[in-house]
Protein backbone atom coordinates (compact mmCIF):
# COMPACT_ATOMS: atom_id res chain seq x y z
CA UNK A 1 0.00 0.00 0.00
CA UNK A 2 1.12 3.61 -1.00
CA UNK A 3 0.42 6.86 1.39
CA UNK A 4 -0.64 9.14 -0.29
CA UNK A 5 -0.38 11.62 2.51
CA UNK A 6 -0.09 11.41 6.54
CA UNK A 7 -0.75 14.43 9.40
CA UNK A 8 -1.37 14.59 13.01
CA UNK A 9 -2.43 16.60 15.68
CA UNK A 10 -2.84 16.51 19.40
CA UNK A 11 -5.38 17.02 21.93
CA UNK A 12 -4.42 18.01 25.76
CA UNK A 13 -6.85 17.77 27.97
CA UNK A 14 -9.56 16.08 25.92
CA UNK A 15 -13.09 17.28 25.09
CA UNK A 16 -11.82 20.73 27.20
CA UNK A 17 -8.55 20.78 26.15
CA UNK A 18 -6.88 22.56 22.93
CA UNK A 19 -5.79 21.00 19.68
CA UNK A 20 -3.28 21.43 17.55
CA UNK A 21 -1.44 19.72 13.82
CA UNK A 22 2.00 19.67 13.51
CA UNK A 23 1.85 22.77 10.48
CA UNK A 24 0.23 24.90 13.51
CA UNK A 25 -2.87 25.52 11.07
CA UNK A 26 -5.35 23.83 13.76
CA UNK A 27 -4.52 25.48 17.11
CA UNK A 28 -7.33 26.13 19.19
CA UNK A 29 -9.74 25.03 22.39
CA UNK A 30 -12.01 22.07 21.89
CA UNK A 31 -15.26 21.69 24.75
CA UNK A 32 -18.39 20.12 24.65
CA UNK A 33 -21.43 21.95 23.15
CA UNK A 34 -23.83 22.65 25.72
CA UNK A 35 -21.63 21.98 28.42
CA UNK A 36 -20.95 23.94 32.23
CA UNK A 37 -17.68 24.97 31.49
CA UNK A 38 -18.38 28.86 29.73
CA UNK A 39 -15.30 29.71 27.37
CA UNK A 40 -14.29 32.83 25.92
CA UNK A 41 -13.69 32.95 22.01
CA UNK A 42 -14.08 30.07 19.63
CA UNK A 43 -13.60 26.48 20.32
CA UNK A 44 -14.44 23.58 18.36
CA UNK A 45 -15.53 20.00 19.00
CA UNK A 46 -14.65 16.72 17.65
CA UNK A 47 -18.09 15.92 15.99
CA UNK A 48 -17.49 19.06 13.99
CA UNK A 49 -13.99 18.41 13.26
CA UNK A 50 -15.17 14.82 12.07
CA UNK A 51 -18.07 16.57 9.72
CA UNK A 52 -15.73 18.87 8.21
CA UNK A 53 -13.64 15.87 7.66
CA UNK A 54 -15.97 13.75 6.29
CA UNK A 55 -17.91 16.64 4.00
CA UNK A 56 -14.43 17.50 2.24
CA UNK A 57 -13.46 13.98 1.69
CA UNK A 58 -17.04 12.87 0.62
CA UNK A 59 -16.67 15.63 -1.99
CA UNK A 60 -13.88 14.81 -3.00
CA UNK A 61 -14.74 11.12 -3.93
CA UNK A 62 -17.78 12.51 -5.44
CA UNK A 63 -15.73 14.41 -8.36
CA UNK A 64 -13.53 11.36 -8.83
CA UNK A 65 -16.43 8.95 -9.52
CA UNK A 66 -18.16 11.95 -11.88
CA UNK A 67 -15.19 12.00 -13.85
CA UNK A 68 -15.35 8.18 -14.07
CA UNK A 69 -18.98 8.16 -14.66
CA UNK A 70 -18.47 11.46 -17.90
CA UNK A 71 -20.12 13.46 -16.15
CA UNK A 72 -18.11 16.98 -16.84
CA UNK A 73 -19.38 19.44 -14.62
CA UNK A 74 -21.01 18.95 -11.25
CA UNK A 75 -21.65 22.74 -11.29
CA UNK A 76 -22.03 24.26 -8.12
CA UNK A 77 -22.60 21.31 -5.79
CA UNK A 78 -21.64 20.72 -2.39
CA UNK A 79 -22.06 17.96 0.70
CA UNK A 80 -22.92 18.69 4.34
CA UNK A 81 -21.73 15.96 7.09
CA UNK A 82 -23.95 16.39 10.16
CA UNK A 83 -22.24 13.97 13.18
CA UNK A 84 -24.42 13.09 16.28
CA UNK A 85 -23.17 12.30 18.87
CA UNK A 86 -25.04 9.15 20.71
CA UNK A 87 -25.23 7.24 23.62
CA UNK A 88 -26.17 3.81 24.61
CA UNK A 89 -26.25 1.31 27.17
CA UNK A 90 -22.68 0.51 26.07
CA UNK A 91 -20.69 3.70 25.61
CA UNK A 92 -21.02 6.48 23.40
CA UNK A 93 -21.24 6.07 18.99
CA UNK A 94 -21.36 8.34 16.23
CA UNK A 95 -24.38 8.67 13.50
CA UNK A 96 -23.70 10.23 10.24
CA UNK A 97 -25.49 12.14 7.60
CA UNK A 98 -24.64 13.60 4.30
CA UNK A 99 -26.43 15.52 2.40
CA UNK A 100 -25.43 16.21 -1.27
CA UNK A 101 -26.61 18.66 -3.46
CA UNK A 102 -25.78 18.09 -7.26
CA UNK A 103 -27.67 20.38 -9.34
CA UNK A 104 -26.22 19.39 -12.71
CA UNK A 105 -27.43 15.91 -12.76
CA UNK A 106 -30.65 14.06 -12.55
CA UNK A 107 -31.34 11.91 -9.72
CA UNK A 108 -30.97 8.72 -11.24
CA UNK A 109 -27.22 9.63 -11.77
CA UNK A 110 -26.97 11.71 -8.76
CA UNK A 111 -28.39 8.26 -7.01
CA UNK A 112 -25.43 6.20 -8.89
CA UNK A 113 -22.75 9.09 -8.02
CA UNK A 114 -23.57 9.24 -4.53
CA UNK A 115 -23.56 5.47 -3.97
CA UNK A 116 -20.07 5.01 -5.91
CA UNK A 117 -18.67 8.12 -4.01
CA UNK A 118 -19.40 6.32 -0.69
CA UNK A 119 -17.51 3.00 -1.78
CA UNK A 120 -14.23 4.76 -2.20
CA UNK A 121 -14.44 7.44 -0.10
CA UNK A 122 -11.75 6.84 2.67
CA UNK A 123 -13.96 7.92 5.50
CA UNK A 124 -17.08 6.27 4.32
CA UNK A 125 -14.91 3.12 4.03
CA UNK A 126 -13.57 3.84 7.74
CA UNK A 127 -16.90 3.54 8.92
CA UNK A 128 -18.50 1.04 7.36
CA UNK A 129 -20.20 -1.47 9.52
CA UNK A 130 -19.05 1.09 12.42
CA UNK A 131 -21.48 3.75 12.38
CA UNK A 132 -25.04 4.30 10.87
CA UNK A 133 -24.39 6.62 7.62
CA UNK A 134 -27.41 8.15 5.79
CA UNK A 135 -26.71 8.85 2.28
CA UNK A 136 -29.31 11.91 0.77
CA UNK A 137 -29.30 13.57 -2.31
CA UNK A 138 -30.66 16.54 -2.60
CA UNK A 139 -32.52 17.88 -5.80
CA UNK A 140 -33.52 21.16 -6.85
CA UNK A 141 -37.33 21.81 -6.54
Amino acid sequence: MKTIFESSATNEGGRNGHVTSEDGLIDFDVRMPGGKTKTEGKYSNPEQLFAAAYSTCFASALQAVAKEHKVKDLGDFNVTATIALQEDEYGFLLEATLDCYLPTVDQEKGEELVNAAHEICPYSRATRDNITVHLNLLMDE
